[in-house]
């Protein structure tokens, strides 16, 4: 009898954020922005992280908003792949 694998649809993490800069061909460095609650103090923070994400039609630029979600790894930072452009950076 032959087995039959069942593919199983994990939820992948999706983020929004902000088009740093453009490294290289078909890569782009997103800024995303959150808020953290200290555990002490009770204080809302900022964070900012940045993620390396892979972009196949090279179409984003410096200030686009971009939805990036979760990948196989592409390369050795790139994690990431835009999924779509939500804002276009006014010239």
């Amino acid at each position: 009898m032959a087995e039959t694998q069942q593919v199983v649809n994990k939820t992948r993490r999706r983020f929004t954020g902000e088009v740093t800069s453009v490294s290289g061909a078909k890569s782009v460095v997103v800024a995303v922005k959150k808020r953290v609650l200290h555990a002490l103090y009770r204080k809302y923070l900022n964070r900012t992280l940045r993620y390396m994400a892979h972009d196949e039609a090279s179409t984003c630029g410096v200030g686009d908003t971009v939805v990036i979600e979760e990948c196989r790894p592409m390369s050795t930072r790139k994690r990431w792949r835009v999924v779509k452009t939500v804002e276009k950076a006014t010239a």
